[in-house]
């Protein structure tokens, strides 16, 4: 039995946020959970709602009634670059300089252990 959640167009570096997600594919739920909680970067926000959504579809859904949290893994995390947001900034002898504030889709699939 396996779940899924996306989140769209987070306004942060798909670059910064796979340094995080690097850390917790593959792990339990509950240790990825402990692992995102507890770091210190800004990307670890995002995936761990994303992650809470996923547990929350796995338990909500019919057919997986019986599912503990104890019994999930984290099967695929995904991150994805989005569009990009181009801006101008005044540069040196009048020019101007291109910054592009990146985003991107992360998506998350979770599954139930098996033995």
């Amino acid at each position: 039995m396996e779940a899924k959640a996306i989140a769209k167009w987070i306004r942060m570096s798909p670059y910064k946020v796979r340094r995080v997600a690097n850390q917790v594919r593959g792990k339990s739920v509950d240790e990825a959970l402990n692992i995102l909680h507890f770091s210190n970067t800004g990307a670890s926000f995002p995936i761990e709602k994303v992650l809470r959504s996923a547990v929350a579809n796995m338990l909500n859904d019919e057919k997986a009634s019986h599912v503990s949290t104890e019994d999930l893994f984290i099967k695929e995390l995904k991150v994805d670059g989005s569009f990009m947001m181009k801006r101008f900034r005044a540069a040196s002898m009048g020019r101007a300089m291109r910054i592009r504030k990146r985003t991107s889709h992360i998506s998350v699939v979770v599954a139930e252990k098996e033995d």
